[in-house]
């Protein structure tokens, strides 16, 4: 089966919510919906020399603290995403963290929690807010290391709403 062809049937199956009948975008109206408690976990890795993660564990670069100033990032980010991402409503969020975990001498991940109370999911927040880390690594770092690599951004799990629990079994496909 071709991807065109499995999109169509994954389109037909699965309404496409952003979509009106005539095929235009549209913002979901989620005021029918029903409040409930809504959380996310996102990843993005940043692949990089060991050298260079070394210099962010020891706190040698000259930015300065390269994690403190991704965390912060990373939680901005989550609270601008429907500023970034057509179509996304604005959230008040309840909760934002950000955690960096070292997978291997030269990969760290950035691993993003968002929760609300609302009508709509926050695995957008989470997404935007572990890559907006990801990318301020990169930033952080990139004076001393232009080959850093970001990848595997992806959901992990989300639980509330219609739709339940979400949690990724399988590897990130590379």
């Amino acid at each position: 089966m071709t991807d065109q062809v499995s999109a169509r049937a994954v389109a037909a199956h699965h309404r496409l919510t952003h979509l009106d009948e005539a095929g235009h975008a549209r913002m979901v109206d989620v005021s029918a919906k029903t409040p409930s408690i809504r959380e996310a976990i996102a990843q993005a890795d940043v692949h990089m020399l060991p050298e260079t993660l070394t210099a962010i564990r020891e706190q040698t670069l000259r930015k300065g603290d390269v994690l403190a100033v991704a965390r912060i990032a990373a939680i901005q980010a989550t609270k601008r995403t429907s500023e970034l991402i057509p179509l996304c409503h604005p959230l008040a969020l309840s909760a934002v963290e950000a955690q960096f975990v070292e997978i291997d001498e030269g990969t760290l991940r950035i691993l993003v929690t968002v929760r609300t109370t609302g009508v709509t999911g926050v695995e957008m927040e989470a997404l935007v807010g572990a890559t907006v880390g990801a990318l301020t690594v990169y930033d952080m770092c990139k004076a001393i290391d232009r080959g850093m690599v970001i990848r595997d951004a992806c959901l992990l799990k989300k639980s509330g709403g219609k739709s339940g629990l979400y949690e990724r079994h399988q590897e990130v496909p590379r």
